[in-house]
């Protein structure tokens, strides 16, 4: 998974929290808050945001596929 350099403010509570729970998962915290972000995204019902360009290349490919379908049927 591609990775994003990005700066973040937490308080100081949340960072220690962040540190403590990265620590006893054996992961960075920058990791531990990617995956808690994650976590929390999806429990919130919010998916990755699709780009555009790739959906409609994605329906694209789905009617070509339906097309040559069709046509090997008669």
């Amino acid at each position: 998974m591609a990775t994003r350099k990005v700066t973040l403010s937490l308080d100081e509570a949340s960072w220690a929290y962040a540190e403590q729970a990265a620590a006893r998962a054996g992961i960075s915290p920058s990791a531990w808050i990617s995956r808690a972000a994650r976590r929390e995204a999806v429990r919130t019902g919010c998916g990755p945001v699709m780009d555009p360009i790739q959906l409609a290349a994605a329906d694209e490919s789905e009617l070509a596929t339906a097309e040559k379908e069709l046509r090997a049927q008669g």
